[in-house]
């Protein structure tokens, strides 16, 4: 925004309308970090360690629409300013309006959007490629993390997110850092609990639990040459996977939420 722009008076009409789109940008930075918080712990498992029920990915979809809900009406409110009118380019096109906060915005709300839809057709489309365009998620938060500070410096509002937004995103980048460190890593740290035996890879054999397996495909995203969800949502695997493979077949019975995949053979 220019500073002759800045010097013109805001009409009480757009006063409103500039602080209902500051709260609701708020309230979805904050459905944001727990949507993510909430997927991260679910796809690893923790959320039924700690809680004991089944259903963990209720709370994650419940959450991510909130979020979406609140990031349109987010964006929804500026078609509404009288002073500084935006259009429906301006809301759907990055950089249409040469602002870069605003681009980022755009482009993560719509990234968001993409990854539910893809969410609601996962039964149609291979599992892994699905698993690979859901980590897109990750790339999104950030877009829009960058969108809210930036919109914080623009408007002013700086310390209020230095003191509530950074203490909301740390617990999401932690998280999302855990998510990809290796299994080893985690339990040098003492975060999860190392396996008391190494399988030995000529001799492991592959048993999965179907009374237990609940089709998430985190067994696929870590070993997909090994585990394969077909479009009937049917798990398919091989039972004995070559040697090279088995530190892959580890880790995805370690990731599985439902603990539904035991690795079977002689140890050293």
């Amino acid at each position: 925004m220019s500073l002759s722009a800045a010097l013109v008076p805001v009409s009480p009409h757009d006063t409103g309308i500039v602080e209902a789109a500051a709260l609701s940008g708020r309230l979805t930075y904050v459905a944001m970090c727990l949507t993510l918080c909430w997927g991260v712990l679910a796809a690893t498992g923790w959320v039924r360690r700690f809680s004991g029920q089944d259903a963990i990915r209720t709370g994650h979809v419940v959450l991510a629409a909130f979020t979406l809900a609140l990031g349109t009406l987010h964006g929804l409110t500026f078609l509404f300013l009288e002073d500084d009118p935006f259009g429906v380019a301006d809301l759907l096109v990055p950089f249409y309006d040469g602002t870069p906060r605003h681009a980022l915005g755009i482009a993560g709300l719509e990234l968001v959007i993409a990854v539910s839809v893809t969410a609601g057709l996962r039964r149609g489309t291979r599992e892994g490629r699905w698993l690979r365009f859901h980590q897109v998620g990750y790339l999104a938060i950030g877009l829009l993390a960058a969108h809210a500070w930036l919109g914080a410096i623009s408007s002013g509002h700086l310390a209020v997110v230095w003191l509530a937004g950074i203490t909301l995103l740390v617990p999401p980048v932690l998280l999302s850092v855990l998510r990809v460190l290796p299994a080893n890593v985690l339990a040098r740290a003492g975060l999860v609990t190392a396996p008391p035996e190494t399988l030995e890879p000529a001799t492991v054999r592959v048993d999965v639990d179907s009374q237990r397996c609940h089709a998430y495909g985190v067994c696929q995203a870590e070993a997909p040459q090994v585990f394969q969800l077909g479009q009937d949502g049917q798990l398919a695997y091989e039972k004995r996977p070559e040697p090279q493979l088995v530190p892959h077949v580890q880790a995805a019975a370690r990731a599985c939420p439902m603990r539904a995949i035991h690795l079977l053979g002689a140890t050293r």
